[in-house]
């Protein structure tokens, strides 16, 4: 038997299954029986093989106003899956294949899509609000009483099978850990890409990155594949700088132990004169520090990175 046919008798079909669902602000999530539509034009249907817990999915499921705050809501969006089945108008894909879904929109058409500069979907990622990418509000799920439950950010991987778009895919090689590959999606490609692309980091250049979560280890291997000559490390947990070097951190800081000064101060006096970037985590609010503002020679490039 072909893994293609392992498939086919859900194909055009709804699917039982289960999810993790929110039902309201800040509660815990619960473990129901939903139904999931089959994909229809521009969309597959996928089996998540394993998903991982984003700080923006606790921010969503903490927050209780705003556009994209709909409740009951299926949350997640760092996962791995394999395409369960098809809609029409899908190339590229098939049954069977590994898959990556992505928060961020890629049409391949726009302007912005085919350009090295950018990766803002003129078509596409202005919206961030609706359920699905080409049909607004209509939602793939519905809970055991029949009633829709919302997507989020287009993916919704605490589900055991979701609907994704095209526009949200990537295809995997089979050989690539699925638990690790997960990271791609989201945090991996947010640190990396922040100091590869946005900062622009260069050759023997000095980085402070401040948060030392999984943003902030890819940040560092960003910097360090760029060739980033000192790149320090920021945080209050002093067991994440052992693990911090294996991501290309050369030195540390601990700001409980900074006394009375600055974290500026401290990072001007080891580096004789301040790092040419900083890369702060935007949900470490403890590193808000008047110092960088009264000192902004200190810092030659700027950058926050994160989810709020």
């Amino acid at each position: 038997m072909d893994k293609t046919s392992l498939f086919s008798i859900h194909e055009g079909k709804p699917i039982r299954c289960k999810a993790a669902i929110s039902r309201k602000p800040g509660e815990a999530l619960v473990i129901e029986e939903i139904h999931v539509d089959p994909p229809q034009a521009y969309e597959v249907r996928i089996k998540i093989l394993c998903t991982s817990l984003c700080h923006t999915d606790v921010s969503f499921w903490k927050v209780e106003s705003g556009p994209l705050v709909r409740f009951p809501m299926i949350l997640g969006h760092e996962a791995v899956g394999v395409i369960e089945s098809i809609g029409e108008h899908v190339n590229g894909f098939q049954q069977g294949d590994i898959v990556l879904p992505v928060f961020h929109p890629h049409c391949e058409e726009c302007r912005d899509c085919k350009s090295s500069r950018s990766n803002w979907c003129a078509r596409f990622a202005d919206d961030f609000a609706s359920n699905t990418r080409r049909y607004g509000m209509t939602s793939r799920f519905k809970d055991s009483s029949g009633e829709d439950i919302n997507h989020f950010l287009f993916v919704s991987s605490f589900s055991e099978y979701t609907v994704v778009d095209i526009a949200h895919l990537v295809k995997l090689s089979p050989d690539i850990p699925v638990d690790k590959a997960a990271l791609l999606s989201c945090g991996v490609s947010t640190g990396i890409g922040a100091a590869w692309k946005v900062a622009n980091v260069e050759k023997g250049s000095t980085v402070a990155v401040f948060g030392l979560g999984a943003v902030g280890l890819a940040v560092a291997e960003g910097a360090r594949l760029r060739g980033a000559g000192k790149i320090i490390g920021v945080d209050l947990n002093p067991e994440k700088f052992e693990l911090g070097k294996k991501f290309g951190f050369t030195d540390f800081i601990n700001p409980t132990l900074c006394g009375e000064k600055k974290i500026s101060e401290v990072i001007q006096e080891m580096t004789r004169g301040g790092v040419d970037y900083k890369l702060r985590m935007r949900w470490f609010t403890f590193f808000i520090d008047r110092g960088f503002q009264q000192h902004p020679h200190g810092f030659r490039k700027n950058g926050n990175v994160g989810d709020r």
